[in-house]
């Protein structure tokens, strides 16, 4: 079981620092995915969406560097306060009437695998 949480944890990493690298990358495009209708033109909307970016990868090698430590409680307490982002992601999205498809096919399944995986992370640290 421990290898699981890893192994999802891991995947959790990375797949959080892969996304917040498109946002910075490309961040219209990233956007487009995110559930929300694009915010309007301007010089420095790229700018704006790229702070997301930012901080998803911060997000990710947060998680990178508890598992380089050792410390599986720790990870399961990151991931577990970090699920705050995808369910706040996902209401926010239903409130202002964006994709369903997407907060519930791409943000509440994370948060679940999220709270999923730091619990097996927590369990295992005992």
């Amino acid at each position: 079981m421990h290898w699981l949480a890893i192994g999802l944890a891991l995947l959790l990493a990375l797949a959080i620092i892969a996304i917040g690298t498109l946002y910075v990358v490309n961040p219209t495009t990233a956007t487009r995915s995110f559930g929300l209708p694009l915010p309007e033109n301007g010089a420095n909307i790229a700018w704006w969406l790229r702070l997301k970016g930012v901080r998803d990868i911060a997000s990710g090698l947060t998680v990178l560097a508890f598992m380089a430590w050792g410390a599986p409680r720790g990870i399961g307490i990151i991931l577990l306060v970090g699920a705050i982002i995808p369910v706040g992601d996902m209401l926010l999205i239903l409130a202002a009437k964006g994709s369903t498809r997407s907060a519930f096919g791409m943000h509440a399944p994370t948060a679940v695998l999220m709270v999923l995986t730091a619990i097996l992370m927590m369990m295992g640290g005992r």
